[in-house]
This record gives C-alpha cells, sequence and structure tokens, in this order.
C-alpha cells in the first residue's frame, strides 16, 4: 500500500517513468506484489542480509522473485559475471539479456584505461568516458547502457548521458588533502564490496604509497560477515583501524573484538583498534605520509551514528575533510 500511495502521487503529478530499486526484503514480504514491471535488471548477490534470510539459498530464491514474475513484453538484464547470474533468468518469460565485463555478453564492456579520475570503456564497440572507477561501476554502466537501449534510447545519447554522470556522495568520494595524500569514503560494508573496493584501490596506487583503511560493522546485524571484513581488510591494506560504524544495541568494543578474529597471523601487526569513529580518522590522518591514501569504509553517505538507540551527528567526509584540513596548519 505504501508504495502504491507514492506511484498514485507521482502519476498525479505527471511523472511517466519510475526506476525502483527493489530490495530482497520488499520481495519476500510482498511490498511490490500488483506492480507490473517492464524490466528488471540483476547486479550482483553479496553476503549481505544473510540476518534476515538466514540462508544464501534463502536470499537468491527471494531476489528471484522479481524475475519470475516479470510477463512476455518486459526485459531482463542480468550480471553474466556474477555467479547468480543466470540463475536468475531461470523460467524468466521476459526477454532475456546479458551484460559483463568477463564473459562473452550481450552488452560487453572493456576497461580500456583506468585512472584515479576516471574509466575509458568500450561497450560493444562504442568507447565512453566516465567519471567513475572501479569494474563494478563499468558492470553497473553496462547495464544502464543495457536498459537505456531497451527503454529506446539511441546508443550514442545513452553514451553521452553516462558520460556525464557524476559520483554521489559515499560511494568512491575523494578527499584531496595536503602532500598529495588521497582520502576515499565508501559505502562498502559487505565482504565483497569491501574487497572491490581495496583490489581498485591496489590498481592505482604506486609502490610506495600507503592504503590505511577504517572499518567497523554494524550493530544488530550479520555477525557472520564481521570477521571475513576484518581478514580483507588486514590482508589488502598496510594499516588498518578498526573503530565503531553503527553499533546500536551492541557494544562497540565486542564487534571490533568478532572483527579482528578474522585477521590472518602475518597481518596482525598491521592493525590496531580505536572505539571512537573520530579518533580512528584523525589516528590515520596523522600515520599518513606523502601520498598515502586513506580510506575510510563502512558508512559512506550516511550523516549518522546510531548508539544505543539515539542518532548523532556523524559524517565520514565532513570529518575526514576537518582532519586532513587540519594536516595543512
Amino acid at each position: 500500500w505504501e508504495i502504491q500511495k507514492y506511484l498514485n502521487k507521482m502519476s498525479e503529478q505527471g511523472c511517466k517513468v519510475v526506476f525502483m530499486e527493489v530490495s530482497s526484503h520488499g520481495l519476500v514480504q510482498n511490498r511490490v506484489s500488483g506492480i507490473q514491471f517492464n524490466g528488471a535488471i540483476f547486479t550482483n548477490i553479496s553476503h549481505d542480509h544473510i540476518d534476515y534470510h538466514k540462508t544464501l539459498d534463502n536470499y537468491v530464491a527471494a531476489k528471484k522473485i522479481l524475475f519470475d514474475k516479470l510477463n512476455q513484453s518486459a526485459f531482463a538484464l542480468y550480471n553474466l559475471d556474477d555467479v547468480f547470474g543466470e540463475t536468475m533468468i531461470l523460467e524468466c518469460k521476459a526477454k532475456k539479456l546479458s551484460y559483463g565485463i568477463l564473459g562473452n555478453a550481450d552488452i560487453k564492456a572493456r576497461i580500456l584505461e583506468s585512472h584515479i579520475s576516471g574509466t575509458l570503456i568500450s561497450i560493444n564497440q562504442k568507447e565512453c568516458w566516465l567519471k567513475l572507477i572501479g569494474d563494478f561501476n563499468v558492470s553497473n554502466a553496462c547495464a544502464v547502457y543495457g536498459a537505456a537501449i531497451q527503454l529506446g534510447m539511441a546508443p550514442d545519447i545513452a553514451l553521452q548521458g553516462m558520460s556525464a554522470l557524476e559520483p554521489i556522495d559515499g560511494r568512491f568520494q575523494k578527499i584531496e588533502g595536503p602532500n598529495n595524500i588521497m582520502g576515499i569514503v565508501d559505502y562498502a560494508h559487505t565482504p565483497d564490496a569491501l574487497e572491490k573496493t581495496l583490489n581498485n584501490l591496489q590498481k592505482f596506487r604506486k609502490p610506495s604509497q600507503r592504503i590505511i583503511t577504517i572499518i567497523g560493522c554494524g550493530g544488530d546485524r550479520d555477525k557472520e560477515k564481521r570477521p571475513k571484513m576484518g581478514n580483507i581488510a588486514a590482508s589488502l591494506s598496510n594499516t588498518v583501524i578498526f573503530s565503531s560504524d553503527n553499533p546500536r544495541s551492541e557494544n562497540p568494543e565486542e564487534i571490533i573484538n568478532e572483527i579482528e578474529a578474522g585477521v590472518a597471523a602475518q597481518d596482525y601487526k598491521k592493525t590496531l583498534s580505536i572505539t571512537d569513529r573520530a579518533q580512528a580518522i584523525k589516528t590515520a590522518c596523522k600515520m599518513a605520509s606523502a601520498n598515502d591514501i586513506i580510506l575510510v569504509a563502512g558508512k559512506g553517505h550516511e550523516t549518522y551514528q546510531e548508539i544505543n538507540g539515539e542518532r548523532f551527528d556523524f559524517d565520514d567526509y565532513e570529518i575526514l575533510k576537518d582532519f586532513l584540513t587540519k594536516l595543512n596548519k
């Protein structure tokens, strides 16, 4: 009823097209029942929401509901590079189109050049400059291109629009500090997302550049991912500071202990723990040398921290920017 109410308001105000992120929760709770989608896009499945769905199989089945309900006049775009991509379109009645970087997809992208400022790609033999970086953004660009074409947009117009896209707050958001120190705020809050972000930084960094990462995990959420996050952060960074995310009703020190439990023995010396997130960011800035990269991961665009049922103002971007500015003084 909630979604129908908003769709009705949109229609009354002249809206013609709606793009909607359909969550696995919304699907199993029947929140999109009765909506006939013209198309659906499957990007990927990572270790997320297992606390709600209990098993990965349940999570996959929940996502698949969207594609199972498409009719023959709709289109289904699926990521061929994801292990569950082809599973999503089994028994799907819609027109099926694959996209990807690695496999032989219907919408195939190649990365021609990668820079910290953007990526030059080729999609189905047509070049396009993206102001976004990372393989995951190239993959998403394939999905955008495919959807635009299926909705009747000319390929060249779609590519022009994609070239104009700006990075959004909290997604690999860059802050330039003194001495060429680069600060990055990213929403990576799952093992898969964190690994992709750090792997992308490894591609761009020079041998002399260190990666200093601040990471935590949310309280009252999936506990299984915590040691995995610790392992990934420590193995792909030069230094890691484990800190609070949104501890909610949990003890932040206990969350940090569970993250640390995943750190491999050879990486233990790289890590330290500072529960206060602002102090963790401040410490990272003080530790940074010329040309180093500071990654503050997990909260991204969020402008609050949730502790014991209360929300406190907290913006990773503003705090990191403030401390980097103070290094100049």
